[in-house]
């Protein structure tokens, strides 16, 4: 054994690494080097000088970072990870460059500047178990900030990880966003936890008192944006911003939205959504940031489930400051629509985790919801199943009305199950009373008119209730499409194609967004557009390969330029999934169609062969 001394310390050490770096490099090698270059030299190196980190070395996709301090190591990778979710907000997912991170405490040996030892092979493999944009951490560093750092840990048990003897108990640490203070630099999580400072009485949840219960709804509270536009005179656009947003969010009435006056208590306030979520009773939080360079403004929002600490949505929005009230508006109406499907699909999770036996007729149509997004047979038909329970429970509850006839009008489009007279008297039946009972969900409205135009042929009706609907909420994506597909089989492709284009803006991430493309490819052939019409029956097919509406419009428009054999091709596609599919059944059931309209779909689909009984 040589008798040469080692060099040995306790350090807190940070592995990180990009997630999906070969497969970035693969796709843009330049572009890649140069956005994480940018990341170090703005982000990362600073970050880790602020909180007095040692970058021990660096590889091409890694860093390898020693601290005196678990705390610090924790703070500095937090707040990297949550301006990476902002940095990230604009960017599509497949080019966005994400960290995952490992945080370990254990002894290490030092050499010529390196470091080496199981406490820096640990802080690797803890790296490799976390997601992209998360941190893990070692039981050693957990029991070192548990109790200093306002955080959420998850357990997640003990992993037997490569090269360790003994398995590792490892903690995660679920990324969310924070409010800062108003300064033109973000606080410390010291100060965000609330250290360093007395607090005040109405800051202290859980000294002595219990939050407020969360309502029967979903929850959600407005922060103040935070003003980074270093320029004090700005505030006023900043507060109307947000009480822009707000307004247009409580156009919703599922969701139990704080009043703005209520949610500004906490302005220039240094406060943690937990601690914001328990106070004012809210399961979501939406916080942002409003930044300014020349004449030229950045709006940033985040969306946070603070049960979970799960980051459901972000985004950013540019503009200039001349048009500062039109940029309002644009943000507040995006922003309204964007986390409307994503705060749904939260709901559909949480319900789908509830036990059977304790179903509400909101968790009920909840599940139905969920069934019906698959889009399928089976799915529709569950989904009918789960809202007619619903509708046990609660005979008034009219967004559980309202599915059944989206549900049956879906049979009906694939020719799923045989709908008897009586399905469908039920399912106009149910859309009449949902009209009826519900004067404000402009979603429920939707539903129903879409129904009764597509069941019943009731056009004026339907037009009529979408006015309605959207007078209540302007950002209603899906009365947007409803209206959009009533004006394209209506002969007016113009309308039908600028309100299904506000539709796919207000939700660009919707599950039904296939019968958005289905819409203005309907719009183009009633405008005589045949190419047009092809290319986004195309999008359509391309999400929902089997989707008859969308191959009947290829199948005319192709027909219509003469395009025989490709016509012939597509209509073999349409009748090897409908093969009952003949000229006079599509007259029957394209009844709802302007006349007009349904004639030059059939001059297509007979030029294509298909056949006439």
């Amino acid at each position: 054994m040589s008798g040469e001394r080692v060099e040995r310390r306790l350090a807190a050490i940070l592995a990180a690494d990009v997630a999906g770096y070969s497969r970035l490099m693969g796709e843009d090698e330049e572009g890649t080097l140069a956005a994480l270059r940018a990341v170090r030299r703005e982000l990362a190196d600073p970050k880790i000088a602020e909180h007095r980190g040692r970058i021990v070395k660096t590889t091409g996709d890694g860093l390898l970072v020693e601290f005196a301090s678990v705390v610090d190591a924790v703070r500095c990778a937090v707040e990297m990870q949550r301006e990476m979710i902002t940095r990230n907000a604009a960017i599509p997912p497949q080019h966005r460059i994400e960290f995952r991170m490992g945080i370990n405490l254990g002894d290490i040996i030092i050499e010529d500047g390196d470091i080496f030892g199981d406490g820096v092979n640990i802080a690797a493999r803890l790296e490799a178990l976390a997601e992209p944009g998360g941190i893990c951490l070692s039981a050693a560093a957990y029991e070192q900030v548990r109790d200093r750092l306002d955080l959420a840990f998850d357990d997640l048990g003990e992993q037997q990880v490569k090269n360790i003897t003994r398995p590792v108990r490892v903690y995660r640490i679920p990324i969310t966003l924070t409010l800062p203070t108003p300064s033109a630099r973000a606080p410390s999580l010291s100060r965000i936890a609330g250290e360093g400072e007395p607090r005040r009485a109405s800051d202290a949840v859980g000294e002595g008192k219990q939050g407020l219960p969360l309502p029967d709804k979903p929850s959600l509270a407005v922060l103040p944006f935070q003003n980074l536009t270093g320029d004090a005179e700005q505030e006023y656009f900043v507060d109307g911003m947000v009480e822009e947003i707000t307004t247009a969010i409580a156009r919703l009435p599922w969701l139990f939205v704080i009043a703005r006056n209520s949610a500004f208590t906490y302005k220039g306030k240094p406060v943690a959504v937990k601690q914001v979520a328990q106070e004012l009773g809210v399961r979501y939080v939406l916080e942002g940031s409003v930044r300014k360079a020349g004449n030229r403004v950045r709006i940033t929002g985040q969306l946070i489930d603070t049960t979970t600490g799960a980051h459901i949505w972000a985004d950013r929005f540019d503009g200039a400051l001349d048009d500062i009230f039109d940029l309002q508006d644009q943000v507040a109406s995006s922003v309204a629509g964007a986390i409307e499907p994503k705060l749904r699909r939260s709901e559909i999770e949480r319900a789908s985790r509830k036990p059977t036996a304790n179903l509400t007729a909101y968790d009920l149509y909840l599940r139905a919801l969920a069934q019906s997004y698959r889009y399928t047979d089976q799915g529709l038909a569950e989904a009918v199943v789960l809202a007619r329970r619903a509708l046990a429970i609660d005979p008034s509850y009219a967004p559980a009305a309202a599915l059944v006839g989206r549900c049956r009008g879906l049979q009906r489009v694939r020719r799923w199950g045989a709908l008897s007279d009586e399905d469908i008297g039920e399912a106009c039946r149910l859309a009449r009373q949902a009209l009826e009972a519900e004067r404000d969900d402009a979603e429920t409205i939707g539903l129903a008119a879409w129904t009764l135009f597509f069941l019943a042929g009731e056009a004026a009706m339907a037009a009529a209730a979408l006015d309605r609907a959207l007078a209540l909420n302007p950002n209603a994506a899906h009365a947007w499409l409803y209206r959009g597909a009533i004006h394209a089989l209506r002969n007016e492709p113009e309308a039908a194609i600028e309100a299904t284009e506000r539709a796919r803006r207000l939700s660009p991430f919707d599950p039904y967004s296939f019968f958005y493309a289905r819409n203005i490819a309907a719009a183009h052939l009633a405008a005589r557009r045949f190419e047009q019409a092809i290319q986004w029956a195309d999008h359509a097919l391309h999400e929902q390969p089997r989707l008859v509406a969308a191959m009947r419009v290829k199948v005319a428009a192709l027909a219509h330029l003469r395009r025989f054999d490709e016509a012939r091709a597509e209509l073999d596609r349409l009748l090897a999934i409908d093969p009952k599919q003949t000229i006079a059944g599509f007259r029957e059931y394209a009844h709802h169609m302007a006349p007009e309209v349904l004639e030059l779909h059939v001059a297509g689909l007979r030029l294509a062969g298909l056949p006439e009984e």
